[in-house]
């Protein structure tokens, strides 16, 4: 004995296309269209899980980890560079503000268990302000020096790479 072979069924969201595909766990028929691919198979929208991945999920602590990181990170490296870097360097900014930049945007990733989202990347950016007037504090004796083309290209570019460091 053989055992019969169902035909095509209608999708359920969207009657007018036909499948042969079904939740598994409903087994609601679905198109391709509605199927969410699961680690357990293909559900329907309504059986398939609403969990946010955990990298992205920030609570409360990994927001205080992140903050204490990029005040750690922004300070040490605000030191080191009016120390070690006092001055002018033209184009050479670039390349220190991509190092302090990674270094902060490591540094708060690493604290974070290597968490993604936006409170992150403002934090990271906050980092790199702050090592931005440490430097200032330390070498101009001022908070913001208004004509410090070369501070701020070093600020901009260090902003960017701690932000691209964090996103997803």
């Amino acid at each position: 004995m053989s055992t019969p072979v169902a035909g095509p069924m209608q999708c359920a969201r969207h009657p007018k296309v036909e499948t042969g595909l079904a939740c598994g766990r409903c087994e609601t028929p679905i198109c391709p269209k509605c199927v969410v691919m699961t680690d357990v198979g293909a559900r329907c929208p309504d059986c398939a899980p609403r969990r946010r991945l955990p990298q992205f999920e920030v609570g409360p602590i990994y927001l205080l980890r992140g903050i204490g990181a990029a005040v750690a990170a922004g300070g040490a490296l605000g030191l080191a560079w009016a120390l070690i870097l006092p001055g002018q360097y033209g184009l050479l900014g670039i390349l220190i503000g991509a190092g302090l930049g990674y270094g902060i945007g490591e540094s708060v990733s690493l604290a974070t268990n290597r968490k993604l989202a936006p409170a992150l990347q403002v934090t990271a950016i906050c980092g790199v302000g702050l090592a931005y007037l440490i430097r200032n504090l330390i070498w101009a004796d001022a908070v913001l020096v208004v004509d410090d083309l070369y501070g701020f290209i070093v600020v901009a570019t260090a902003m960017v790479v701690a932000v691209g460091r964090l996103r997803f």
